[in-house]
C-alpha cells in the first residue's frame, strides 16, 4: 500500500495512486483505533474527489465505532471551529489546500482541535493504516450538523459590527470555499463588496487558489484599482490563510500582517504573550514590545506554533506565511478573522491600509520569502553559514539558520514540505542594503 500521502503536519497525495476511497476509508478506522474518538467532525473542501473521499472516510470511521457528525462542504477551520465549539473528540477536513487540482488530502485534529501530526499521532495512525481490521460490534451513527450560524456568530465576536466603516472590499476566493462565507456575512457586515471567482469551482478555471503566487495577484489587484476599493482579500482554496491588498492594489507581506494584529489584541491585553515565527521578526518584536506585550519565537509550522501557543497561553499567533492563530479559536489558524480585524483597526484609526502599513515597511524592508529548488541544501547552507559566521553577532537555530549582522538578518530554512530552499531577508531601515544583502545571498547560494 502506498502511503507517501502521509506527511509531516498532514495526508496529501494524488488522486487516486497516492490517495483513494480504500486508503481513506483505512485511515479513518485507524484514525478511530489510535485516538479512540467516538464523535467526529467530518467535512470536506471544493475538490472533485473530496465528496467521495469523505462518503469513504465516514464509511471507515463509522465501521470502528465512532459516530460521524457531517458538516458538509466547508473550510478547514469550520472543522477546528466545529470540534471545539461542540465539544467532539476529534475532526477530519478532508482537503489539500493549494495543492494541484488532481491532488487532495486529510487533515486532522484531536479533542480541542489540537493538531494531529507526526509527532503525536500522525505516524501512529499511518503504521496501523496497512493492518487487518474488524468492525466494532456497535457501528456509529452519521448526523448532519449545520455549523454555519453558530461559526459566523463566532467570526462576529472579534470585532464591533456596529462601528466598521463602510468600506468597498475586493474579495477573491480562487474559486475556492471562501466565497460561501463571503456570501453569509455579507448581509452582517456594512461593506459593499465586489467577488472575484466567487463560486466553488474543483475545475479551478482559474488555476489552483494560491495568492502566494504573484500571478494570482493580477486580478484583486486590477479591481481594486478599477473599483477605487478600500482594501483586497484573497483567500487559498481552504481559506485558512488570508492575503491582503491596500487601496492602491499592493500586496501587503503577511509578516507586517502579524505585527497590526498583534498590537489589536495587545490594546486590550496589556502583557499578552505573542508567537511569531523565526523568518522575520524585527517588526513583529518592536511593535509586541512597544505595545506592551512579550514576543515568543516558534519554530515555523502549525503544529509548532499551536502547541507552543497552548504552553505560553499566548492571545495570538502569526506567521509569515499568512497563517493567524487565535486563542479564542482554540489556537487554531482562521482565514477569515483576520481581514475582519484588519477592517476594525482601519475604522478605529481613521487610516487607509497603506497608511497603517508604509511606516512598518520603510522601518523594517524585507525580501518577502525566496525559495529556491537546491540539490544539497544542507550543504549550501552549511558553505553560507561559515561564509558569514565571522561578522555575525547572533547566529540562531531554532529554525533553519538564522544570522543576526545587527542593521540586517536573514533566515534561511529548508522547506518541511516541500524540496526547496527559502530565503528571507531584512533590515533596520535600508532597502538598499537588504537589497544587496539578498542579492549576495542568492549568488552565493547559486554556486
Amino acid at each position: 500500500m502506498d502511503l507517501t500521502a502521509f506527511k509531516a503536519y498532514d495526508i496529501r497525495g494524488r488522486v487516486p495512486d497516492q490517495l483513494n476511497e480504500d486508503v481513506v476509508e483505512r485511515i479513518g478506522r485507524a484514525y478511530v483505533e489510535v485516538t479512540g474518538a467516538k464523535k467526529l467532525v467530518v467535512g470536506y473542501d471544493i475538490r472533485l474527489s473530496s465528496p467521495a473521499l469523505a462518503a469513504a472516510l465516514i464509511k471507515g470511521v463509522t465501521a470502528a465505532g465512532c459516530d460521524v457528525f457531517d458538516i458538509g462542504l466547508s473550510g478547514t477551520e469550520q472543522i477546528y471551529f466545529s470540534t471545539f465549539f461542540y465539544e467532539m473528540d476529534g475532526g477530519i477536513a478532508v482537503t489539500a489546500s493549494h495543492n494541484p487540482k488532481d491532488y487532495n488530502g486529510m487533515k486532522m485534529v484531536g479533542k480541542g482541535s489540537r493538531p494531529i501530526s507526526s509527532d503525536n499521532g500522525l505516524l501512529d495512525i499511518k503504521d496501523r493504516v496497512s493492518g487487518d481490521f474488524e468492525d466494532a460490534a456497535q457501528a456509529g451513527t452519521v448526523h448532519q450538523l449545520n455549523v454555519m450560524d453558530d461559526y459566523i456568530n463566532h467570526l462576529l465576536g472579534y470585532v464591533d459590527v456596529p462601528n466598521l466603516e463602510p468600506y468597498h472590499v475586493v474579495v477573491n476566493a480562487g474559486n475556492g470555499g471562501a466565497g460561501m462565507i463571503v456570501d453569509v456575512l455579507e448581509s452582517k457586515l456594512p461593506f459593499k463588496y465586489t467577488k472575484l471567482l466567487n463560486e466553488p469551482d474543483g475545475h479551478f478555471p482559474n488555476g489552483v487558489p494560491n495568492p502566494l503566487l504573484k500571478e494570482n495577484r493580477d486580478a484583486t489587484r486590477a479591481a481594486i484599482l478599477e473599483q477605487k476599493a478600500d482594501f483586497g482579500v484573497a483567500w487559498d482554496g481552504d481559506f485558512d490563510r488570508c492575503f491582503l491588498f491596500d487601496e492602491t492594489g499592493r500586496f501587503i507581506e503577511g509578516y507586517y500582517i502579524v505585527g497590526l494584529l498583534a498590537e489589536q489584541f495587545l490594546l486590550k491585553e496589556k502583557g499578552a504573550r505573542i508567537i511569531h515565527d523565526p523568518r522575520l521578526t524585527w517588526n513583529t518584536v518592536e511593535v509586541v514590545e512597544q505595545a506592551g506585550g512579550v514576543a515568543v519565537e516558534s519554530k515555523t509550522g502549525h503544529a509548532f506554533i499551536k502547541a507552543r501557543m497552548r504552553e505560553e497561553d499566548a492571545v495570538y499567533g502569526g506567521e509569515m506565511s499568512a497563517h493567524h492563530y487565535f486563542r479564542e479559536f482554540a489556537y487554531c489558524d482562521s482565514g477569515m478573522i483576520p481581514w475582519l480585524l484588519v477592517a476594525a483597526l482601519m475604522s478605529r484609526s481613521g487610516k487607509t491600509l497603506s497608511q497603517l502599513i508604509d511606516e512598518r515597511i520603510a522601518r523594517f524592508p524585507a525580501s518577502g520569502e525566496i525559495n529556491r529548488t537546491i540539490d544539497d541544501a544542507k550543504s549550501v547552507i552549511a558553505k553560507v553559514e561559515a561564509a558569514y559566521t565571522e561578522s555575525a553577532k547572533e547566529i540562531s537555530r531554532v529554525d533553519g539558520l538564522s544570522m543576526d549582522f545587527g542593521e540586517w538578518r536573514f533566515n534561511l530554512r529548508m522547506s518541511n514540505t516541500e524540496p526547496l530552499v527559502r530565503l528571507n531577508v531584512e533590515s533596520r531601515g535600508d532597502q538598499a542594503l537588504m537589497e544587496a544583502k539578498t542579492d549576495e545571498l542568492l549568488t552565493l547560494m547559486a554556486e
